[in-house]
């Protein structure tokens, strides 16, 4: 028996440093709520753990992007559902003012009206905004220009390819009263430079229609173009249209980069809509105000449709983010979270160990004073 090392106050020792190593991280689990505190814990579990943390939080903020988003196209809606109904409006005066009973004075009576609708279509298109950004004066659209003052691209489909189209235009014919009477032969589409690698060719079979100062190049596979003339800028010759592809509002629908949805909302303005010089005035052009509403509002109605499919696709998205937080959060937990029960099962072990090991070790440190009974 030996007094200057005491051994088993040091097996003791050890094993309550064990014991209560293992009790504290146990305490650090149930108190914290992590299974992983630390990287040494599980270095590839915190790697991961980190990663979809980060990318759980990513998609909550993209679906709150895609929810203000709905709000977007709800706000754009709600204004050209206005818009339509004056359209409607402008068509049902142009209608009376056709006939032939009106007087003069009845029909600048009927323009009176439709100059103050014209105005407030004008004004909803200028200042509808959503959290400061302008809706329906063609900044969410897609964007192209003309090398030529007085032409300016209004629309064109996603299915027309980005790059230089060539026009050329042969005559600005005007009407009685001053205004463009664009006929076939006016604006024909001409074949790309060779040359130029941006350049594009218009597709075979297109057709060209005018309503107004407007012009609708159309082709096959959904492939159509809309640009105005102003007569008082433009001049005959040869026209090249940069259509740029870009300009469309870009929604951040996912957590990486690219992952976005852009949303196009075309111009609704009187010059879009074609009726700019709409005059009910006198029976020609109360006349020809009635086609013009009426092609103004199957204008409306496709932008309307546009808007519709973007609000029936982001809501399916908001729903995907959705069930994509919920399951990565689900699997977050699994990786990261403490199992409470099995935890506090091991906390409870390690406690009695570790009350064990400090009785075991106050024991241990009375037997030298044991031997002192030999040397009575």
């Amino acid at each position: 028996m030996r007094i200057k090392y005491n051994e088993s106050a040091v097996i003791a020792g050890a094993a309550l440093s064990g014991t209560e190593a293992k009790f504290n991280v146990s305490s650090e689990r149930l108190s914290t709520g992590y299974k992983i505190n630390h990287a040494k814990e599980n270095p590839s579990g915190i790697a991961i753990g980190k990663r979809m943390s980060a990318q759980i939080k990513s998609l909550q903020e993209a679906k709150q992007n895609a929810s203000n988003a709905i709000s977007v196209v709800n706000t754009a809606e709600g204004a050209i559902t206005e818009i339509q109904s004056m359209v409607q409006r402008i068509n049902e005066l142009a209608v009376q003012a056709a006939n032939g009973t009106k007087t003069d004075e009845d029909r600048d009576a009927i323009q009176a009206e439709v100059k103050q609708l014209k105005e407030e279509i004008q004004r909803m298109a200028d200042e509808t905004e959503f959290n400061g950004k302008k809706l329906l004066n063609g900044d969410c659209d897609l964007k192209g220009y003309a090398d030529q003052k007085g032409i300016d691209v209004k629309t064109y489909s996603d299915e027309v390819p980005v790059g230089k189209y060539t026009i050329s235009i042969a005559s600005l014919p005007l009407d009685a009263d001053g205004n463009l009477a664009l006929t076939d032969g006016c604006v024909t589409v001409q074949p790309k430079d060779a040359t130029d690698d941006y350049a594009q060719d218009f597709p075979q079979g297109t057709t060209i229609s005018y309503a107004g100062n407007k012009v609708t190049i159309e082709g096959p596979n959904e492939f159509e173009l809309t640009f105005t003339i102003d007569k008082d800028q433009a001049t005959t010759g040869t026209v090249n249209l940069d259509l740029t592809g870009m300009g469309a509002m870009r929604v951040q629908i996912g957590s990486n980069e690219g992952q976005v949805l852009p949303i196009r909302i075309m111009e609704v303005s009187l010059d879009a809509l074609g009726l700019t010089d709409v005059d009910v005035s006198t029976e020609d052009g109360a006349k020809a105000a009635m086609d013009l509403s009426k092609q103004a509002n199957a204008y409306i109605s496709k932008v309307r449709s546009r808007i519709g499919a973007y609000e029936n696709r982001l809501e399916h998205t908001e729903s995907s983010l959705d069930i994509t937080v919920e399951k990565m959060t689900g699997a977050f937990s699994r990786l990261m979270d403490t199992d409470m029960a099995e935890e506090m099962t091991e906390y409870s072990n390690q406690q009695v160990l570790n009350q064990a090991g400090v009785s075991i070790l106050a024991q241990a440190n009375q037997r030298p004073s044991e031997m002192l009974q030999l040397l009575q």
